[in-house]
């Protein structure tokens, strides 16, 4: 199991600061920005390049909850960033898809 997947059973405890049927949102306890909340599917997708047609509306769920969690946590006027990579030379770091969402402060373009 990845550590995502221990997170959506509740084997780690995280600070979640939303949740759906098929997956949550919480706090990256290595923040690379004032907010920094990881969305994921509840069960594992490996990676957006793994991901099959059935998982669009999934996916898509994920992406417009950015816009409630920006709202709780008081970013959505000042802005914020969602990110997803794909593959270690994009950063990634857990093979479980995952969405970060990063505000709270001026990110700069391009990234990395």
């Amino acid at each position: 199991m990845t550590i995502f997947e221990k997170i959506a059973a509740r084997q780690i405890p995280a600070s979640i600061v939303h949740e759906e049927d098929d997956f949550l949102a919480f706090h990256d306890i290595q923040p690379q920005a004032p907010v920094h909340v990881l969305i994921i599917p509840k069960r594992c997708i490996p990676r957006v390049a793994e991901a099959a047609d059935t998982d669009a509306v999934l996916l898509g769920r994920m992406m417009l909850a950015g816009r409630a969690i920006a709202e709780k946590l008081g970013v959505l006027e000042s802005g914020y960033r969602l990110v997803v990579n794909n593959g270690r030379d994009a950063g990634e770091s857990v093979p479980h898809l995952h969405i970060h969402l990063l505000a709270g402060r001026a990110l700069n373009w391009p990234p990395g």
